[in-house]
């Protein structure tokens, strides 16, 4: 009789510390969880968005999954075009690794004045473009895309607040949808505080 009540007891003592001890564990995933999805969305978002193609069809921002990403408004009155020449030359050297995504906007001074076919035209037989154009955009005001309101919205893309100043601007975007560096327009794309970034990155993957 005694040795039952005694069995009793341990069991119960062992099941008392079981629960405490899954409490404990409990309470640890409660407090950790809503900062990981919280981070998780963060490093997500960037890809839960789309724009349209300069040709009119709609591409996921989920594509470029991998890859980093180099988002830059361009402009073909600007006295910044020229780097166009210098962004093709960046996509072609770094291509498996690599997508540019130029957004024309007429945002500034109304150095984009052209339709979205006189633009592509006008990549095409300047600087011989391939890498990705999108439809004309706003890249600031009211009617900011979306895409670049993540880009400039410290709550969405975890610590930029930085809108474009001036046409290409540049904001780089690593292969897992982290924006890691925010580029202003004088920046030549060919600047080594770009590439080095884009290939220490190229060495992570490979």
């Amino acid at each position: 009789m005694f040795g039952n009540l005694l069995l009793s007891y341990v069991i119960l003592i062992l099941l008392f510390h079981i629960i405490t001890m899954l409490k404990k564990y409990i309470l640890i995933i409660l407090i950790l969880t809503p900062l990981w999805s919280q981070n998780t969305k963060l490093h997500n978002l960037f890809y839960d968005h789309y724009a349209i193609g300069i040709n009119g069809d709609t591409i996921q921002m989920a594509n470029f999954k991998g890859k980093n990403l180099l988002i830059v408004n361009v402009a073909s009155k600007c006295g910044y075009t020229s780097q166009y020449k210098e962004l093709q030359e960046l996509y072609e050297k770094y291509e498996s690794n690599l997508e540019i995504l130029g957004f024309p906007s007429n945002d500034f001074l109304w150095q984009e004045p052209g339709t979205n076919s006189e633009i592509k035209l006008f990549c095409q037989l300047n600087y011989g473009v391939t890498f990705h154009m999108f439809e004309k955009i706003h890249v600031k005001g009211k009617k900011k895309h979306p895409i670049y309101k993540w880009l400039s919205n410290d709550n969405e893309n975890g610590w930029n607040n930085k809108t474009p100043s001036w046409n290409f601007y540049k904001y780089l975007i690593n292969a897992n949808g982290e924006l890691i560096n925010v580029f202003p327009s004088k920046i030549n794309p060919l600047d080594s505080s770009i590439t080095n970034l884009i290939y220490s990155s190229e060495l992570k993957t490979n």
